[in-house]
């Protein structure tokens, strides 16, 4: 088993205006700015100094729109300029530098995404916008039953939403399995960005227990999925409903079947360090890996095959790159079925 800490980092950098105590004032405030939302698509903007403090774009329909740190950044980007070097500039400076410097000769139009006369994020043609307001109707549609987690020490709540993403972690709290006295209930992450910060993606998993800093303790059975904002990212909605409802759909049966397994595999014995090593390498754990694995179990004393498994997620759980850890994850999960 392993630890998450995708919600202890969001409790950290969420300012309380972007925390939300449900998910139904959450849906209000992202439908809303999808409401007050528009896309321009501009062949051509004019950087202009505003008021001789800020860099600002005046649109073909003759608009202004102001920028805030993202589509600043992004417009630097495709410039190619430093951001930190244009920042140190004078507005005025700094609209001449942009004004020379923006590519105008037969490029392709850009997307300019503001929330009333603020540009929250500049793309091209190749990025899809997802609306964090669909994403958080397809989790409402198929999560019945999932809650934020207990309030964080800070006031932090699981549910967040700003200029540049979107967090939610729900936990189903009526989904509780005992094991042998420990205890374990369902989960999610789900994430998403309109202005291209991040990717929409869900994490699915079953966990032990959620301390104060949103640290999710002790987790099993971790799938995650992620999209990029290309032409199919829609596409990503049906998954997502697919995955949680998968997850909510399976609470009953896990209660037994999960309990069932686990319980199966603390009976099965593997023997002694040579035979549990063996069995590891034949499924695909060998060398340091599998004598780690082996040494940390016979520590616990728990020579079985959840007791291997628990002791591959523990390592797991040290590994420096998210996506090897979740590889592992998933990989030493399967050994359950060993004891099946």
């Amino acid at each position: 088993m392993t630890n998450l800490m995708a919600a202890s980092t969001e409790l950290f950098h969420r300012s309380p205006d972007e925390r939300f105590d449900s998910l139904e004032s959450l849906a209000a405030h992202v439908k809303h700015e999808q409401a007050v939302s528009r896309e321009h698509w501009e062949q051509h903007v004019e950087p202009e100094s505003i008021d001789g403090e800020t860099l600002g774009l005046r649109l073909e329909d003759g608009s202004l729109q102001y920028l805030n740190d993202w589509s600043f950044g992004q417009l630097c980007r495709h410039c190619r300029l430093p951001k930190d070097t244009i920042n140190r500039l004078s507005p005025a400076t700094a609209t001449q530098v942009v004004r020379e410097t923006l590519p105008r000769s037969g490029r392709k139009p850009l997307q300019i995404y503001s929330v009333g006369h603020q540009a929250h994020a500049i793309h091209g043609t190749s990025y899809t916008r997802l609306y964090n307001a669909e994403l958080l109707d397809a989790v409402r549609d198929s999560a019945c039953g999932f809650t934020p987690p207990p309030v964080g020490f800070n006031g932090a709540t699981g549910l967040y939403a700003g200029e540049q993403d979107m967090f939610c972690f729900l936990i189903d709290d009526d989904g509780w399995i005992d094991i042998r006295g420990e205890q374990f209930a369902p989960g999610f992450f789900v994430w998403n960005s309109e202005v291209g910060r991040r990717s929409v993606g869900l994490t699915t998993f079953w966990f032990q227990a959620v301390c104060q800093n949103h640290i999710v303790w002790d987790t099993t059975d971790v799938v995650e999925f992620t999209r990029k904002h290309t032409a199919n990212v829609h596409e990503s909605l049906a998954v997502v409903r697919r995955m949680i409802g998968d997850l909510a759909r399976r609470r009953d049966e896990r209660r037994d079947g999960f309990a069932k397994m686990v319980s199966q595999a603390m009976d099965a014995r593997v023997g002694d360090t040579d035979e549990a090593t063996t069995l590891l390498a034949k499924h695909g754990f060998a060398g340091k890996l599998a004598q780690q694995a082996v040494e940390l179990a016979e520590l616990r004393d728990s020579m079985n095959v959840f007791g291997l498994v628990d002791a591959l997620t523990r390592i797991a759980g040290k590994l420096e790159f998210a996506g090897d850890r979740l590889e592992l994850d998933t990989k030493a999960a399967g050994l359950l079925a060993l004891a099946a």
